[in-house]
């Protein structure tokens, strides 16, 4: 999971409202319990020291939520009057959070909002392909399509020698068009980022195109039987193919992520390419090292505290060491928010852990980092 989306909240000193809000349902009852929730969220800011201008920031923000929009709710980060960030999620919150803290609160943000892999799905038939990414949370978006040639596409059943020339035309234009279909989806992988690519279509086409693939997208790249280019080829068998493609792609990162961080880990007969703990998550974060930041939901280590200046990388275990980055006045905060905001600012990659992969060898307190380039973690 990447937090690019989180660079405006980098621009701001805070302190910082954060409220994770379900809108609710789109009814007559509905509409009151969320007029209910927006005022016990504000309340809860003023109460926590909000000021009054951002405290009504975030009032006539979570007023214009709709439900029909934002169906899972939103997170909103605000200071100094003003609502500097609003995301959607892609799971509902189990009730609506508000808290005025230093740093923006951003660790329910992991799985409400998922890590989900970004799937490039492409509909292909025997004269061209529509393309369609699936991002966590987010409704279908068109990413473009691609025509190939529209004649000769259809083969006959004769065995007469002309019909059998012309069969072999056909079948080039097939191959022809594969090429194209393929090409252009490697360009849309690239534009997109995609983690997971899904083609759905004619069999022989799809077959044709999966081999024509670069092998850097023919390794994420998985077929399905059901669902084709034709309007009203959408089903239930699809979506669920979709979505197992997207699990099976996310099972697979853990595992690799898990392999290396194991590997890493000091005590190995190799230079340290993994940390664990808060000291040396806290050591890489301040020289920009972490390449992947591990979070395990329920950790220990997450709500441990810390301290944290202004900057993304003024951060450490103990004050006197925050003192000696260079700031006068660290704060105490959470460490996950704080590594998390120093994860978005160096564009480092976030992995959530899922319960079901805990085990004693990934960190045993929540927290740990894949490392940009190895070395040897400071005692601080």
């Amino acid at each position: 999971m990447r937090l690019s989306f989180l660079q405006p909240l980098l621009d701001h000193p805070g302190p910082w409202a954060t409220v994770y809000f379900d809108p609710g349902q789109a009814d007559e009852s509905g509409a009151k319990r969320r007029e209910l929730s927006v005022r016990d969220v504000c309340r809860t800011l003023e109460q926590q020291g909000a000021d009054e201008a951002t405290t009504e920031a975030v009032r006539a923000d979570l007023t214009g939520l709709s439900p029909a929009q934002d169906p899972a709710g939103r997170v909103l980060f605000a200071t100094g009057g003003e609502v500097v960030l609003s995301h959607r999620l892609s799971r509902r919150p189990q009730s609506p959070s508000a808290s005025w803290a230093p740093l923006p609160r951003l660790a329910p943000l992991l799985e409400l909002s998922g890590q989900d892999p970004v799937c490039l799905v492409a509909y292909i038939d025997r004269t061209g392909a529509d393309f369609q990414l699936r991002e966590a949370g987010g409704r279908p978006q068109d990413s473009g399509h691609v025509e190939g040639a529209q004649w000769p596409v259809h083969r006959t059943a004769t065995s007469d020698w002309s019909e059998r020339h012309f069969q072999l035309k056909v079948e080039n234009t097939w191959e022809h068009n594969a090429g194209q279909i393929a090409e252009a989806l490697a360009a849309a992988h690239e534009e997109s980022g995609a983690d997971v690519v899904v083609l759905v279509g004619d069999p022989r086409e799809r077959r044709s195109v999966h081999d024509k693939l670069p092998e850097e997208v023919k390794a994420v790249t998985v077929e399905t039987e059901h669902g084709g280019r034709a309007a009203g080829s959408d089903s239930a068998a699809l979506e669920e193919a979709i979505e197992n493609a997207r699990q099976e792609c996310l099972r697979r990162r853990i595992e690799q992520t898990l392999d290396r961080f194991r590997a890493g880990r000091v005590g190995t007969d190799r230079p340290t390419d993994a940390v664990e703990g808060v000291p040396a998550v806290a050591d890489a974060a301040r020289q920009h090292r972490i390449d992947t930041l591990l979070v395990r939901p329920g950790g220990p280590d997450l709500h441990q505290e810390m301290w944290a200046g202004p900057e993304p990388d003024q951060v450490a275990v103990r004050r006197t060491d925050a003192e000696a980055l260079g700031d006068g006045s660290p704060v105490p905060v959470r460490a996950d928010d704080a590594l998390l905001r120093s994860a978005a600012a160096t564009s480092a990659d976030v992995l959530i852990i899922p319960f079901e992969e805990v085990s004693d060898d990934i960190p045993a307190g929540g927290l740990g980092a894949l490392l940009r380039w190895s070395y040897e973690p400071s005692a601080a």
